[in-house]
């Protein structure tokens, strides 16, 4: 008889690796990538192109914050999915939604929850195209999203080679920032809240950088930077150095929040939740990424024995620990 062991004592991603274990026993050959590999799992549905699908559960005590409006829990709910097609470099055809309600919901809630989803979707060219409702004692919503791409266009977490520019999309560190100010009940602006409270996907820049063929390997980082880093690194035996100086800090955390050096550091590596993309991109194709979407370049990859660290302000090399966002209770 197998011992007890309460899924909080080993965590999320030793629970998903026991799990994808038992779901890979029998093989498929029209799955490229199965399950907990990849932001996605991806079918090859014709000789040019693949169909790629994920999905993603939200509720209410763990996942939305008590100021968010029914309109943002439906734009949330869709725009977590939405991140993860936008991972694979994949275009958005549809989304699906399974949502719990305690019986006592006001239907106006319900329907502006419905309205934020579909707005996601919409934003994302797409729609909802189904999904089932229920009754739950707590607020949950799973969502599904599927997505596109051309064979030759597919970009994965694997990939990554020595050399290779470590790059980012927009701020790092700025949903935590926010979450800190909502908790802390520090006045902020609304274009700091947002991105915590209605994260964008990046589809488009994601289909750009697909199509711009310098990325290497791809991903979001909605656990925070630091432990997509290291989900990297141990997919692709690579190392990474990250340059303090080169993160991209929102401006209005560095005037509402803190200009405090190694808060700021916390909170870029260590906190989840703004649904960037990670990714990496050739030297001597650099031109094409930054050509394909906004960017920043924050490091290199490094052969794996250099291990994961951050050239900081003060010259030294300092560690990038494996923590982040994670649920089941670590």
């Amino acid at each position: 008889m197998n011992p007890f062991i309460p899924v909080s004592e080993i965590g999320e991603r030793a629970l998903i690796e026991r799990i994808s274990g038992i779901f890979n026993a029998i093989s498929n050959p029209e799955i490229i990538v199965g399950p907990g590999v990849d932001d996605c799992a991806v079918f090859d549905i014709s000789e040019n192109e693949k169909l790629v699908i994920t999905t993603d559960m939200l509720h209410r005590d763990t996942d939305f914050p008590g100021c968010m409006t029914p309109w943002q829990i439906g734009w949330m709910s869709a725009a977590v999915n939405f991140s993860d097609v936008a991972s694979m470099g994949a275009r958005p055809i549809g989304f699906l939604s399974a949502m719990g309600f305690s019986k006592d919901t006001d239907i106006a809630f319900v329907e502006e929850v419905s309205r934020g989803m579909h707005e996601c979707a919409r934003f994302c060219n797409t729609t909802v195209i189904g999904g089932d409702i229920d009754t739950h004692d707590e607020l949950t919503i799973t969502g599904t999203a599927l997505g596109l791409i051309k064979s030759s266009e597919l970009l994965t977490r694997r990939g990554a080679r020595s050399g290779d520019k470590v790059c980012v999309t927009g701020f790092t560190g700025s949903a935590g920032a926010a979450l800190h100010a909502i908790e802390k009940k520090i006045d902020v602006p609304d274009i700091l809240l947002n991105k915590l409270l209605e994260p964008v996907p990046r589809v488009a820049e994601a289909q750009k950088l697909a199509r711009s063929g310098a990325v290497t390997c791809m991903m979001d980082t909605s656990d925070g930077l630091a432990m997509s880093l290291h989900d990297l690194a141990d997919l692709n035996h690579v190392g990474f150095t990250i340059h303090e100086h080169s993160l991209p800090i929102q401006p209005e955390v560095l005037e509402h929040i803190t200009k405090n050096p190694n808060e700021i550091l916390d909170m870029a590596l260590y906190t989840g939740g703004d649904f960037e993309l990670l990714f990496t991109v050739s030297p001597d194709l650099l031109n094409n990424a930054q050509n394909a979407c906004n960017l920043t370049v924050i490091g290199e990859v490094v052969p794996h024995e250099e291990g994961i660290n951050i050239v900081c302000h003060n010259g030294k090399n300092s560690t990038i620990y494996r923590k982040g966002y994670l649920q089941l209770g670590t």
